[in-house]
């Protein structure tokens, strides 16, 4: 559940967003009557409020699943599970029609503002809550679908959506990303990985799926700050070709790559991907196809199969969904405008028809849940600075955006896909998978 503001018929009690008070439910719904009791009590209370936020809070909850979390109304009423996880604090009354009316963005919006707080672990209020909604969509025969025109991932329009998110400047991103600054799920191989070891891990997953040999020219759609494009070329001694259309990551990337060596091995061009031209060994894509749009996935697949040689390889690494479904409307108007995470039956528009075929699926969603909480505990750890920075309404996004992204990994809501293929007339590639993991030496 992820707006508005509305006037306060009681005054609100500022709760700090990161209060790690122990949970103290001291209402008449506390766990210490007892279910029966807490239950009693609650309808008892219920029965006093308005018949309209009475209404309106039982349909919160249903929408939501009935989690096992608490709401605590403006003025101390507090309702909901007898054993919380945590309590979801709203400060103002206006704001339940509008939660009830389109919850993804009023809750987004109100936590932002601080008009909504959470006491406990967003992140774990935030799991309970996905959970639920997990449960009712499977229970949905029918889903939505997402329909894009093609403006809506033109030249213009990508490059304004990377601009958003991407160009809020290196500093920002380099106070709580790994050293690399790889902004992409990590690849944890121990159960006591590093962000920083994980991120690397990923790396050198990638290539050897790609099974990248000394010599080869490789194409990168959708390069970050270059780790990858760099690691490649250090590591495996290819040349790389990596397109972006983020102004502050390109200059990073090439400073990089100068401090490296690698500028005659690593180019980094800051255009779309689509203007991609020559002939590659291999195409790799980690974390853009998110900002391609449905509409273009076949004019994708195509441009691929025209780049690639005759034994070329590719790979998309991709967070996903497990049916079409749009963004949330919160995360697409305020964190990534025009972004949808493609089901796997969507991604196919790729290779159909473009004489390519698909050698694996692998799915790294746990990979994510722990990636984007790794995130999340750096980023509190320097959330002073980040408000020094921009504001404290932006260290709320934020923080709501890196623990609901964590959250929704975690319970299945979003997937991590790294789909690999090859021409379809290809036959040299190994029988097994058996070289992935063995660690390089």
């Amino acid at each position: 559940m992820h707006d508005g503001l509305a006037t306060p018929q009681v005054p609100a009690t500022p709760i700090s967003d990161t209060d790690d008070r122990p949970l103290n439910f001291t209402s008449e719904a506390s766990v210490r009557s007892g279910e029966k009791e807490a239950v009693a009590s609650s309808n008892k209370m219920l029965r006093s409020s308005r018949w309209l936020e009475r209404r309106i809070i039982e349909y919160l909850f249903d929408a939501i699943g009935r989690p096992r979390i608490q709401l605590v109304l403006w003025d101390g009423t507090v309702i909901g599970s007898p054993m919380p996880v945590g309590q979801v604090v709203i400060h103002q009354p206006g704001l339940l029609p509008r939660l009830a009316w389109n919850p993804n963005l009023a809750f987004g919006e109100a936590y932002s503002d601080g008009t909504v707080s959470i006491r406990g672990d967003l992140r774990s209020v935030l799991v309970e809550v996905n959970r639920g909604l997990s449960v009712i969509r499977a229970s949905q025969r029918s889903r939505p679908t997402t329909r894009f025109t093609r403006s809506s991932h033109s030249l213009a329009k990508s490059k304004s959506s990377v601009h958003h998110h991407y160009d809020l400047g290196n500093d920002f991103y380099r106070m709580w990303l790994d050293d690399r600054m790889v902004y992409t799920c990590a690849y944890y191989p121990k159960s006591d990985s590093t962000l920083e070891e994980a991120q690397v891990a990923k790396l050198d997953y990638v290539c050897r799926k790609l099974r990248l040999k000394p010599g080869e020219r490789v194409a990168e759609a959708g390069c970050g700050w270059g780790a990858l494009a760099l690691h490649m070329a250090r590591h495996y001694g290819v040349s790389v070709q990596a397109y972006n259309l983020s102004t502050e990551q390109v200059e990073h990337a090439r400073q990089w790559a100068a401090r490296e060596g690698l500028s005659d091995r690593v180019q980094f061009v800051q255009d779309d991907y689509r203007h991609l031209t020559g002939q590659f060994d291999a195409f790799v894509s980690v974390g853009m196809l998110e900002h391609v749009g449905p509409e273009n996935y076949r004019e994708m697949g195509q441009l691929i199969s025209r780049v690639l040689t005759p034994t070329g390889r590719g790979l998309i690494h991709s967070i996903g969904r497990n049916a079409t479904r749009p963004l949330d409307p919160w995360t697409d108007k305020y964190i990534f405008p025009g972004a949808h995470p493609p089901s796997l039956r969507e991604m196919m528009d790729l290779f159909e028809d473009s004489g390519l075929s698909v050698l694996d699926v692998e799915n790294l969603r746990l990979h994510y849940a722990r990636t984007c909480a790794d995130w999340l505990t750096r980023f509190d750890n320097v959330a002073d600075q980040v408000a020094t920075m921009f504001d404290q309404r932006f260290v709320r996004m934020w923080r709501l955006y890196l623990a609901a992204s964590s959250a929704t990994f975690e319970t299945g809501d979003l997937q991590l896909f790294q789909v690999l293929f090859t021409r379809d007339s290809n036959n040299t590639i190994p029988t097994t998978r058996a070289d992935w993991y063995t660690e390089p030496s």
